[in-house]
């Protein structure tokens, strides 16, 4: 896909925040002011970090061997790259604005779609870093030890699911 290109996705979250803004203008002028300055203060907040995880991931792309990639978490790798992608899934630090550009430069070097659908759900069930920094301090070990063996499954689960769907449509990372 170009730099230029709108993809469906696009066009259908413009039309729902033109709607909101609708929405806001009808609810008064002060409504929508403030959601304006709210989303450039996001904006402010959120372009500097695009700015470095985007040039990471595609450095990162480069810098990942393709022979590495394709055989811990290549399309032939299998149930152990299924399983491999689910717990590096879950070491994965940082939210989507890191993890997202990482799964982008492991697919431009040969990650395969089942285990890229596992690394994310790994990655979204099993975050460590979000375990230690907010799930044990406010939640407890004991709830955390039981949540972790109720999940342990699902990043395998989804990842053999995508394997199933890709031999049904085969499709590829990076493509809507």
């Amino acid at each position: 896909m170009g730099a230029a290109e709108v993809t469906g996705a696009q066009l259908f979250l413009a039309a729902v925040a033109l709607i909101a803004l609708g929405v806001c203008l009808r609810r008064g002028p002060g409504v929508a002011r403030r959601a304006v300055v709210d989303t450039g203060q996001g904006l402010v907040k959120i372009l500097p970090i695009f700015a470095v995880a985007l040039p990471m991931a595609a450095f990162l792309a480069e810098l990942i061997p393709a022979d590495a990639a394709v055989t811990w978490i290549g399309p032939e790798s299998g149930t152990s790259g299924i399983v491999v992608a689910s717990l590096a899934g879950g070491l994965m630090p940082g939210g989507p604005f890191v993890t997202f550009p990482l799964v982008l430069a492991f697919a431009k070097a040969g990650a395969g779609v089942p285990q890229m659908a596992a690394l994310i759900t790994g990655w979204s069930i099993f975050a460590l870093h979000r375990i230690l920094t907010w799930e044990y301090p406010v939640l407890g070990w004991r709830f955390v030890a039981i949540r972790l063996i109720a999940a342990a499954p699902l990043p395998i689960v989804a990842g053999l699911l995508a394997e199933a769907v890709v031999a049904v449509l085969p499709i590829g990372l990076g493509r809507p």
